[in-house]
């Protein structure tokens, strides 16, 4: 009988998504309290596109495996792991090791997928929906009658965000290219192009008071522009710096340039807030609140998807093998939603 392997993708330095690398080897054996997931569906994030340029503020020396979360079956588990666990499908937030066919993972960090979502589906909520979630709801705690601006609202955080604020009865602002805007009218975000318009000048007109909150994945002269639009009481969030991809040079400065704006706006005598939002922040030293509020959170995200009132929206499914292809059309800028990688 054909024994199973494993196939993971390597990224072994700076490279071009075509220098990305396929391994084959033995399926990991579980130790305690860990679990082996066969992948069903796994993402290509803003993270790995930072990642192959080495550009991403807190990630491993190369080469490792990146994948920023996973979607799959428990094929096995370790000791002192329930053995029910074997055969639920469950999601994990991993930053890293990901992009393989099986994955070695802490059981305490699995969270069940209901059934009646497709893997590829469930794999759009993970670290979007996380994301999404926690910035909505334990951030900017909108409310009800709130108006708020989303940067990129046709992104895989972006789709997520304005979809999970129509549901709170929210009033979303969002910036996208032009090919998007008719999808965004639909689901009742008012568009505004980034490309053709000046951005802080049309949400003032839209929303003269200011907005409630502002989420910007952009960094760099954006995030001041966004601390401007907000109105008393708003709060801004920002969580990445999309601006900064391709540039060469320290990969932490630009987060540190963000920190210190927002310690520095959070002193001033004013009844707005920013925050610098990192989905991992209370792991390490609340590791099992941090792991409550997560599953507590994704599974918000995952029966809002199920029960329909949140559309998954995947850009393409791909095989595992066809890695750089993904990575390119992800990079390319010109989908709507999240690229999915399939075994």
């Amino acid at each position: 009988m054909e024994l199973e392997e494993r196939v993971e993708v390597i990224l072994p330095g700076k490279v071009e998504p075509e220098g990305l690398e396929l391994r084959r080897g033995p399926v990991p054996e579980p130790g305690p309290g860990q679990a082996v997931v066969r992948m069903e569906a796994t993402g290509v994030s803003f993270a790995e596109q930072q990642m192959r340029r080495g550009r991403y503020y807190d990630q491993p020396p190369f080469p490792f495996v990146p994948g920023y979360d996973v979607v799959g079956t428990v094929q096995a588990v370790g000791a002192g792991v329930d053995r029910g666990l074997v055969g639920t499908r469950t999601a994990a937030l991993t930053k890293v090791g990901g992009w393989a066919s099986h994955v070695l993972l802490d059981a305490a960090d699995l969270v069940e997928v209901p059934q009646g979502l497709r893997a590829a589906d469930a794999e759009t909520a993970v670290v979007n929906g996380i994301t999404a979630w926690q910035m909505l709801h334990r951030k900017a705690r909108i409310r009800r009658g709130q108006t708020i601006l989303v940067h990129g609202a046709n992104g895989g955080v972006g789709s997520m965000l304005v979809q999970l604020a129509r549901i709170a009865g929210v009033q979303v602002i969002g910036t996208a290219s032009a090919r998007h805007h008719d999808a965004l009218r639909a689901i009742g975000v008012t568009p505004v192009d980034y490309r053709t318009e000046n951005v802080p000048a049309r949400v003032r007109e839209l929303a003269p008071r200011g907005v409630d909150a502002v989420f910007d994945h952009i960094g760099g002269r954006s995030v001041i522009d966004s601390w401007h639009l907000l109105a008393p009481g708003g709060t801004l969030v920002s969580y990445g710096t999309a601006s900064t991809r391709d540039d060469v040079g320290s990969k932490q400065w630009p987060v540190l340039k963000i920190l210190g704006r927002v310690w520095t706006w959070n002193t001033l005598p004013n009844r707005r807030h920013a925050y610098f939002f990192n989905v991992w922040a209370g792991r390490s030293f609340a590791k099992n609140r941090f792991r409550t509020r997560l599953r507590a959170d994704l599974t918000q995200v995952f029966l809002a998807m199920r029960d329909g009132d949140i559309t998954p929206t995947v850009a393409a499914e791909l095989p595992l093998a066809q890695v750089a292809e993904a990575l390119r059309l992800a990079e390319s800028g010109t989908v709507s939603g999240k690229i999915v990688l399939t075994p």
